[in-house]
């Protein structure tokens, strides 16, 4: 099932005008369909890679797109595709964007090497593909198994992911670590979930919430942005409220309850180390505050 998206989505959609395209002008395979670029991005995958390319081995072409692993994650990924690619990191955004440039075909679909496919949306794609369409992308709905069970509320499903797009209208933007895809154009929902494996255990989770706030706090510093004590105060309280009771965390049992804790926690690191970073950059001012 495909169904249109209004301009009350999420703020990495945009909503670009209505003139439909000329759907005769994508490149088509020898059975009339849609090609179809689908691509990953990796570092260090080893544990991931193999399962995330089976899940796409129907596309038209793989891509990966690898940043100096160290471990076999080039060796696996070429076992499914020779379109296995170095290119040294320099943030997140610029790595997509340069991913996307080097597919071949106009439609991209995009998963992280922690995400699956499902028979659902694999389905729900080829329909697109079948049939054509006038809208410049799609949102899919991501499903996250997280401290041994699926993830059904806290803010993390149904998670829409702008993720299959076409590459001439879509750049990747925001703010790092957290860039997504920009759509300048009509973007549709598609049915079916894509699965994400994410952190396997609490020791990841942290060491992965360390390494974000660093990027984060580093982004916002060279931005000039600071934080207010009233920020500082109240907003991590905020952000456990909106996981735990507006978004339903508490429905997902001791698991809703530590994802609404650790998204607090994030936000009170993040800000706590651009406060330090303000401090380091001007001595003279004690607090470090906005």
């Amino acid at each position: 099932m495909i169904s249109s998206h209004s301009s009350s989505q999420p703020r990495y959609y945009t909503n670009g005008g209505s003139a439909s395209r000329d759907v005769q002008g994508d490149a088509t395979s020898s059975d009339g369909m849609l090609k179809l670029s689908a691509r990953i991005n990796t570092f260090n995958e080893e544990d991931n890679i193999g399962a995330a390319l089976e899940s796409l081995a129907w596309a038209d072409e793989l891509v990966v797109v690898d940043s100096d692993s160290t471990d076999r994650t080039v060796e696996i990924a070429r076992r499914y595709t020779d379109r296995v690619i170095s290119y040294p990191f320099r943030g997140y955004g610029d790595k997509h964007n340069h991913a996307d440039s080097l597919c071949s075909h106009e439609w991209v679909l995009t998963l992280d090497a922690d995400e699956r496919v499902t028979p659902e949306l694999r389905a729900a794609i080829q329909t697109v593909q079948r049939q054509g369409t006038d809208l410049d992308g799609f949102r899919i709905a991501r499903r996250t198994w997280y401290l041994d069970r699926w993830i059904r509320h806290s803010g993390w499903y149904p998670d829409y992911q702008a993720r299959l797009y076409r590459r001439s209208c879509t750049r990747w933007e925001g703010e790092s670590p957290h860039e997504a895809p920009k759509v300048s154009g009509r973007v549709g929902t598609l049915s079916g979930d894509m699965l994400h494996y994410t952190r396997r255990n609490l020791h990841e989770h942290l060491a992965v919430l360390n390494r974000y706030t660093d990027i984060a706090a580093e982004a916002r510093f060279q931005a000039g942005k600071r934080v207010s004590l009233a920020r500082l105060a109240f907003a991590p309280g905020a952000t456990f409220l909106r996981s735990y009771v507006l978004k339903q965390g508490f429905r997902d049992g001791v698991p809703g309850l530590i994802i609404a804790y650790l998204a607090a926690y994030y936000v009170h690191v993040k800000d706590a180390k651009l406060i330090e970073k303000w401090r380091g950059a001007e001595p003279d001012d004690v607090s470090g505050l906005g």
